[in-house]
């Protein structure tokens, strides 16, 4: 059995705070509901999800009580991707850091994170505090600007694979430098998948984490089980194992949180 590392994943509880972002409010999508959608993949793919990354969206703001709170009851292997705004205390970085809270999100296409002028002084400060790398929700065609900002971080990771195709080349090239690359939300994207999938394992074999981008809130195509086969189907053996599993354990169950053994992007 594959074993995978869910890196990107969605827990919507609706006992916690909810905001609307540009009108939209998604269903409820419990840890339970969670846990009943993945219940099939050994059947379905031959896979099974051991772990994964909790990720704060839009609609959840800078109130976390819901990631702890899910992070908690999905137990051991589960981490949190958490929204914090640039005016977080020290002793609410460490209180999330015990929570499992592995990284710092910038959702840039939609808002709801601290914004792109805070990015350098807050990831800077969250990757020296506890060791959290940076994670973007944004559209590639956008990283022709944004790269030299990214490439200055120490870590970063960028969301369903940068979405375009326009902006592609300039991914590619941050996945050489050490840049991670989700390979989730494949029904959200404007770009083959697996020409995609082949050149970003390529350029870095350490670059992939696949990822269910469960519920697929706002995608025009949720997920589909066969979005993780595709990875094992167009990569080699060695690329796919990395992708679908050893590259996310890597980043996200890190046993050292100083961040002292990673460099910046260069």
């Amino acid at each position: 059995m594959q074993p995978v590392f869910d890196a990107h994943l969605h827990i919507i509880d609706p006992a916690f705070p909810l905001t609307a972002n540009d009108g939209y409010l998604p269903d409820p999508f419990a840890v339970a509901d969670y846990r009943q959608r993945i219940a099939g993949l050994p059947d379905s793919v031959g896979m099974e999800v051991t772990g994964g990354a909790v990720v704060s969206g839009s609609f959840q703001g800078f109130d976390q009580t819901y990631l702890v709170a899910a992070l908690e009851a999905l137990g051991p292997g589960f981490v949190g991707v958490a929204q914090v705004p640039v005016s977080v205390t020290d002793a609410q970085i460490d209180a999330l850091d015990a929570a499992g809270v592995r990284a710092v999100r910038f959702n840039l296409r939609r808002g709801g994170s601290a914004g792109i002028d805070d990015v350098e002084q807050l990831a800077t400060r969250v990757w020296e505090r506890a060791g959290w790398h940076a994670e973007f929700y944004l559209d590639a065609r956008d990283l022709g600007e944004l790269s030299p900002l990214l490439t200055g971080l120490p870590q970063v990771s960028i969301d369903h694979l940068g979405l375009s195709q326009a902006g592609f080349p300039q991914l590619l090239r941050l996945a050489e430098v050490g840049a991670k690359v989700k390979a989730t939300g494949l029904g959200r994207i404007d770009l083959d998948p697996a020409e995609a999938l082949r050149q970003i394992a390529e350029a870095n074999p350490q670059a992939l984490m696949a990822g269910t981008d469960l519920p697929s809130t706002r995608a025009p195509r949720p997920f589909a089980d066969e979005d993780l086969s595709l990875i094992r189907d167009v990569l080699t053996a060695e690329q796919a194992q990395a992708a679908l599993w050893g590259n996310a354990a890597g980043l996200y169950l890190r046993t050292d949180h100083s961040g002292a053994a990673s460099s910046e992007l260069s």
